[in-house]
């Protein structure tokens, strides 16, 4: 088990030079409507190879960012390191940003049941289900925003377990100072090849740790390349053995994973998204204005560039659909998203 460590907590970068930085990203996709370019996004975009380094750069990599959701990946190689004793579809759970459907919540009762806790012990930020046919089953059953039903329930009831078996106390377990959250800065710096820029909160209320596109790339690829016994490898196999309980019903995320053999992939708020291949290459995607609508798109033609699905028809049909996203106009297609440069 490991020892207590102590991550300083860093000042946050510079923000006007953040502005610039981010400011200064080449456009990545654009928005058509009716043959006319009608909005563009910007972004940088990121591959590597299995040794880490980049073979595809788009904007600045090397600008620290939130990757949200997409560091959940590293989240549960670290709370493995501390003790967490899951596999299978609670491991990937345990990374999820799930929709709420029934099997989420019920994954999640039973990471806290094995710890000995309840959903009560909870402390992720209230909300409803986001899969729309379960938030509706909710709001006809007169039941309110609750923390089992917010998609990072999962992550929050394996941190929990996790310090229960590791011996650390469970009401602070969401301090940046907490063993718990120094073992996961400590793996995060490990995986990426680099030192944490900044530590805020996340929407969830757990620590958001920042890293570059550029780690964030080069931390999926050495999970998704990992051997099988390993933190990073049991990981992996979750996520791809189990990527419903991910993601959910209808998510692109979850599609990726089916679609694309010894894929991994995690997607984050404001516009992140982060992939490893079974080779060791890694990808990272952020859209600099936050709009979700053209992050799947720029990941995929990232994938396609870096060759996937060149060769395999299958393939390339479930990139398809995960990066297809028509304009409506009076309800019917007249325009895309598409990328930009990639």
């Amino acid at each position: 088990m490991p020892q207590t460590i102590h991550t300083t907590v860093p000042a946050p970068p510079d923000a006007d030079g953040l502005v610039d930085r981010l400011g200064s990203a080449p456009v990545v996709a654009a928005l058509t409507r009716s043959g006319l370019v009608e909005s563009v996004h910007h972004g940088i975009v990121v591959a590597t190879d299995a040794d880490g380094a980049p073979v595809l750069e788009r904007g600045d990599v090397t600008t620290p960012i939130y990757p949200r959701s997409s560091n959940k990946p590293i989240q549960a190689v670290a709370m493995l390191r501390s003790g967490l004793d899951l596999d299978g579809e609670l491991l990937a759970l345990a990374g999820a940003s799930h929709n709420g459907e029934g099997f989420h919540l019920e994954g999640a009762r039973r990471i806290l049941a094995g710890a000995g806790l309840s959903e009560v012990a909870l402390q992720n930020t209230p909300d409803l289900p986001s899969h729309e046919p379960e938030r509706d089953r909710w709001v006809a059953a007169g039941r309110t925003p609750a923390s089992i039903a917010q998609n990072c329930s999962g992550k929050h009831a394996a941190m929990l377990a996790t310090c229960v078996t590791a011996g650390w106390d469970t009401a602070t377990y969401r301090d940046p100072g907490h063993p718990l959250q120094q073992v996961i800065a400590e793996t995060l710096a490990e995986l990426s090849g680099e030192p944490i820029a900044a530590i805020g909160v996340d929407g969830c209320g757990a620590p958001a740790m920042a890293i570059s596109p550029l780690g964030l790339a080069r931390a999926l690829g050495r999970i998704a390349a990992a051997d099988p016994g390993s933190p990073q490898g049991r990981v992996a196999a979750a996520f791809r053995g189990y990527p419903q309980w991910l993601g959910g019903t209808d998510r692109g995320v979850t599609a990726l994973i089916r679609g694309v053999p010894g894929l991994v992939a995690k997607d984050g708020a404001e516009s992140v998204y982060a992939v490893g291949l079974a080779d060791g290459r890694g990808l990272a995607v952020k859209i600099t204005d936050g709009n979700q609508r053209a992050r799947a798109v720029v990941t995929v033609a990232a994938l396609r560039a870096l060759g996937v699905g060149a060769s395999d028809e299958a393939v390339a049909q479930a990139l398809e659909s995960v990066a297809e996203s028509p304009v409506l106009g009076h309800g019917r297609p007249v325009g895309a998203v598409t990328a930009v440069g990639i």
